[in-house]
């Protein structure tokens, strides 16, 4: 490979990781939920059960992410995307309809067929995203789960300040946007995200890290921008046109990276033509190795494939560390380690998200924006800050990942026990801490999972955990917080239910929060299972960083 074409692949790298970065800007559409849950809950007449269980049937169409996952194996990216914004465009599309009172409210069977088709976008639009971009940047799968779950975190702040800014926080117009915006980056994204060659040269692998530095930055600019608008507000409509503009540009201002990649590329044309010319007789040489060496090469390799058929009937199943089949990962405890403690974390920080609406009202929020707006940004805090931490401490010291994950648990239970107590500002902290510790767990998993089991069938693998969303969604936000909460509530005139007061949610932060406490108990479980493998992982970029020092000699 030339020069050029070398850091050609590379600027269409970066392009294709820009598009991925704006198809996660907009796919956190399924952590919106409360943003029009009252809307729907008051048109529909529905108690706080029924209501929990339209979120839970969202959360569902995440279980359909399997099929996502074996299709991510077998049919391009662009085909995988564009099946992802056809989903959400009918799925939200119809929520639209009713909200906007276009339709009669749809039978309850029906609405929940259409919440399920959105969630499902989701995941063919994140699993897209995520298995090409781990595997355009193997070494450093840290920072890409992280900057690209962190955008995921910041997309429910987003959609829902740019809705406050242009449309007074209307559920129906609210609801276009979610089917609309999606569909169209999507559509862009589908030009651009593709895999691109691998190079491993050590320079390649620092361009990587001033890049990724550059994203992160970048991303966190947008997260303070967006944290500052929800503490100013909106003042007049003015103000709220600029805001919207800004943000747009912050947005697009990641293509600065792949564009001054083409530049760097278009400028080696005449570095690596005048290299052609003053190296010919050196060409001629290399291209055509002598018959004796092309013998050896050939016995060389007839006795190492003699040797890989031997290993492949000697070892019948892999070790953590290396490739896994779905059904060999399976087999393992550490599969099952790392799922449970993964329930344990996102379904208590789902249940948190789903229910922010009614927790807001119950301990006297009568606007709770603001807290879907902070759990958004610091849930995009932790992870991006997770991704990078997780990754620094692995290169430097060989610590495991998940590690991380038992921090976070340790937090987030402290968080559920503060909202517990009720006490004053209690939520806008809890709405801190959850969102965060959330991120943290969404962000670290995804590399600890392709570092025990591979990243062959990652695809499947990643849906496969993933599963955990729909099914802690269903036990606590389902049935605990919806049980609990009914228990408590108040019937309205007209069908519906109400509930005012700490007592609403109380019991339900303190059982999550103990399930917080299991959950790092098994992080910690699988930090010590899986600590030879990490020391492996830090063991094995030694050897190249010596070698690029001895080189620099």
């Amino acid at each position: 490979m030339g020069i050029r074409e070398s850091h050609t692949f590379s600027a269409w790298k970066w392009l294709g990781f820009v598009s991925a970065v704006w198809v996660q800007t907009i796919s956190g559409n399924n952590y919106t939920f409360s943003n029009y849950s009252d809307a729907i809950k008051t048109l529909m007449n529905l108690t706080q059960l029924q209501l929990n269980n339209l979120s839970v049937a969202k959360d569902v169409g995440k279980a359909f992410g399997l099929l996502a996952g074996l299709a991510s194996d077998r049919l391009p990216t662009p085909v995988i995307l564009l099946i992802g914004a056809i989903e959400g465009l009918i799925g939200y599309g119809a929520q639209w309809l009713v909200v906007s009172q276009k339709i009669h409210p749809l039978p309850y069977w029906q609405m929940c067929i259409f919440m399920c088709l959105g969630g499902n976008s989701t995941t063919w639009m994140n699993t897209a995203v995520l298995v090409t971009c781990i595997r355009n940047f193997r070494r450093n799968r840290g920072p890409v789960s992280g900057i690209l779950k962190g955008y995921v975190g910041l997309s429910t702040a987003i959609f829902t300040d740019l809705c406050s800014a242009l449309f007074s926080d209307d559920p129906a117009r609210f609801l276009v946007m979610l089917a609309v915006i999606p569909f169209a980056v999507c559509l862009v994204a589908i030009l651009f995200l593709r895999e691109i060659p691998q190079s491993t040269s050590v320079a390649a692998e620092k361009e990587e890290a001033r890049y990724f530095a550059i994203f992160n930055i970048v991303a966190v600019v947008v997260a303070v921008y967006l944290l500052t608008y929800d503490l100013i507000g909106s003042t007049n409509h003015v103000f709220s046109l600029v805001f919207s503009v800004i943000l747009l540009i912050l947005l697009a201002s990641p293509l600065a990276v792949p564009i001054y990649a083409f530049v760097k590329s278009w400028r080696l044309v005449g570095f690596e033509a005048d290299m052609e010319r003053q190296q010919p007789l050196l060409k001629e040489e290399t291209t055509s190795p002598p018959a004796e060496t092309k013998e050896i090469i050939t016995e060389v390799a007839a006795a190492a494939s003699a040797d890989d058929a031997t290993v492949l009937v000697e070892k019948t199943k892999p070790v953590i560390g290396e490739e896994h089949t779905i059904m060999e990962a399976m087999q393992t405890w550490d599969f099952w380690v790392l799922f449970t403690s993964f329930l344990c974390g996102v379904g208590t920080g789902m249940a948190v998200i789903n229910n922010m609406a009614q927790i807001g009202l119950a301990l006297g929020h009568a606007d709770v924006s603001i807290f879907i707006s902070l759990t958004s940004i610091w849930g995009f805090f932790g992870r991006i800050i997770s991704g990078s931490v997780s990754e620094y401490f692995l290169k430097k010291a060989g610590t495991p990942r998940p590690l991380w994950n038992a921090a976070s648990q340790i937090l987030m239970a402290v968080g559920l026990l503060l909202m517990a107590l009720a006490l004053p500002g209690c939520l806008y902290i809890g709405s801190i801490v959850v969102g965060m510790c959330y991120g943290v767990r969404l962000a670290v998993t995804v590399p600890v999972a392709s570092e025990l089991f591979g990243l062959k069938y990652y695809g499947l693998l990643y849906n496969i955990l993933i599963l955990n969303l729909p099914i802690g969604s269903f036990l606590f936000s389902g049935l605990l917080a919806g049980y609990l909460y009914d228990a408590q509530a108040t019937p309205t005139p007209g069908g519906g239910n109400t509930c005012v007061g700490a007592h609403c949610y109380g019991l339900v932060f303190i059982i999550m929060a103990m399930a917080s406490l299991i959950g790092f108990g098994l992080d910690v479980l699988l930090a010590i299972r899986t600590k030879n493998i990490y020391t492996k992982i830090f063991n094995s970029r030694k050897p190249k960083k010596s070698l690029a020092a001895s080189n620099g000699q």
